[in-house]
């Protein structure tokens, strides 16, 4: 079994952390450019048939958080393209997008040196994922 050394993980934590950061620093971002502009929406929103208002309101919520997580995939993409621990930009997105969500196939796995960066992928997909689901029930909470 191949281990990595301490200077590779260290490297891989601090790799991590700044992807972290990077991906909690745009998903702030996001969220509040759509709480910004949720007066505006609620707004237009009554021009609607009352039917689909509230309904509308969320089919725009979600898509903007959606496009948050997208960018976020697409940075620890990019990261893993960077690192050389995944070659090519298809599998690169693919292994980013099934690690943040957190389903793990493992039909594509990173080499033993880069592995911890999987886990940490994870983790951040895992929080953000809650963050969005909480900002969601407090954005539905706002609108009604």
């Amino acid at each position: 079994m191949e281990h990595v050394g301490a200077g590779l993980l260290l490297k891989q934590m601090i790799i991590g952390a700044l992807v972290v950061s990077a991906t909690v620093a745009l998903h702030a971002e996001v969220l509040n450019l759509l709480s910004r502009r949720l007066p505006w929406l609620v707004n237009l929103s009554h021009h609607w048939p009352a039917r689909i208002a509230d309904t509308g309101l969320i089919v725009i919520a979600v898509h903007v958080v959606l496009i948050a997580h997208t960018l976020e995939v697409f940075l620890w993409a990019i990261v893993l393209l960077l690192t050389g621990a995944v070659t090519g930009f298809e599998p690169a997105v693919y292994f980013s997008l099934v690690c943040f969500t957190t389903l793990g196939f493992g039909d594509i796995t990173l080499p033993t040196e880069w592995r911890f960066l999987s886990a940490i992928l994870g983790a951040n997909g895992f929080l953000l994922f809650g963050w969005s689901t909480a900002y969601m029930v407090e954005f539905i909470r706002r609108t009604r």
